[in-house]
């Protein structure tokens, strides 16, 4: 490592006064580029290049396929539409674990820096692109006839407006990194989270309510048709709801310690053990997508058996 970036990791040590009193982007600077950093660094850039590179590009395959064999008028789904977007988010993310594991092992400072950038647009985009998901299949649900408004060009352009927003509140979330008081902001990453969870919570249920009841005139195949659907959208819902809980649990824990003056020395320990909670969110989309797509075998074998 060069003397250069040893010099700048030193000087974006905590102050021993009030650690709090630095951004974010220093506090993450120096978590990354000390030892467990480096370790943590390089073992989920390794995990994130073995386990969602290959689903993400397979998607995207898949994705140009359709496209290709599509006709013409006839518009992606509003869920495949949000996976290509995530995809997008997961790629930014490999691209920042990189290029942080890259600068760290090669001291070339201004990696870093770009790595962390990428990785702050990839917490926030992963969090709404889920939620977006959720609500495209509770809408889809439990309102089916505003549903099938939205997949008209109207609902295209909502959506896709929808997507312009949350790409700039990504990009612009980058803007949090530098504010001073860094415990602030992790305090507002955490009660986004929460809000985030509570509108899938909300969602969960309510389709699990219409699929309980069905409507009026389901009746025979229709309703099995109709039934398997729901289901489907259920489904996906639950797992988005299930993975999103263990983000929530890792980003309470480290709120509720990080002000803990026994627990200040281990602030970057809980920070990169709370990084892991994010790898399952980034299977989910992905895999739904191939389930839908029917590439799952297993899955799909299984479902017919029933």
């Amino acid at each position: 490592m060069s003397p250069e970036f040893m010099s700048a990791n030193s000087s974006s040590s905590f102050p021993s006064s009030n650690s709090s009193s630095i951004s974010l982007y220093h506090f993450l600077q120096k978590c990354y580029s000390g030892p467990a950093g480096t370790t943590n660094t390089i073992a989920i850039t390794v995990c994130s290049l073995l386990l969602v590179l290959p689903l993400c590009v397979y998607v995207v395959y898949l994705g140009l396929k359709q496209r290709h064999q599509r006709r013409s008028g006839t518009a992606a789904s509003h869920s495949d539409v949000f996976t290509y977007n995530m995809v997008a988010v997961e790629l930014m993310n490999i691209a920042g674990y990189l290029l942080c594991c890259g600068g760290v092992l090669t001291g070339v400072p201004v990696m870093v820096p770009m790595g962390i950038c990428l990785l702050s647009v990839y917490y926030f985009g992963q969090q709404l692109f889920h939620t977006l998901t959720c609500v495209e299949r509770y809408v889809a649900v439990v309102h089916p006839v505003a549903y099938l408004r939205l997949r008209s060009q109207k609902g295209a352009t909502a959506r896709d407006v929808s997507i312009g927003c949350v790409w700039l509140l990504c990009f612009a979330n980058i803007s949090c990194l530098y504010v001073a008081e860094n415990g602030t902001i992790l305090s507002y990453s955490v009660w986004a989270l929460v809000f985030l969870f509570i509108i899938i919570s909300f969602c969960s249920p309510s389709v699990l309510c219409v699929l309980i009841g069905p409507g009026p005139g389901a009746g025979g195949g229709g309703r099995q048709r109709v039934d398997r659907s729901k289901m489907r959208s259920f489904y996906t819902i639950a797992v988005i709801m299930a993975v999103l809980l263990v983000r929530v649990g890792a980003a309470a824990a480290i709120s509720a310690t990080y002000y803990q003056v026994r627990l200040r020395s281990s602030r970057c320990t809980l920070w990169l053990f709370t990084s892991w909670s994010s790898l399952p969110c980034s299977l989910v989309l992905p895999l739904l997508f191939l389930h839908r797509a029917g590439k799952l075998l297993l899955w799909n074998n299984s479902q017919r058996s029933h």
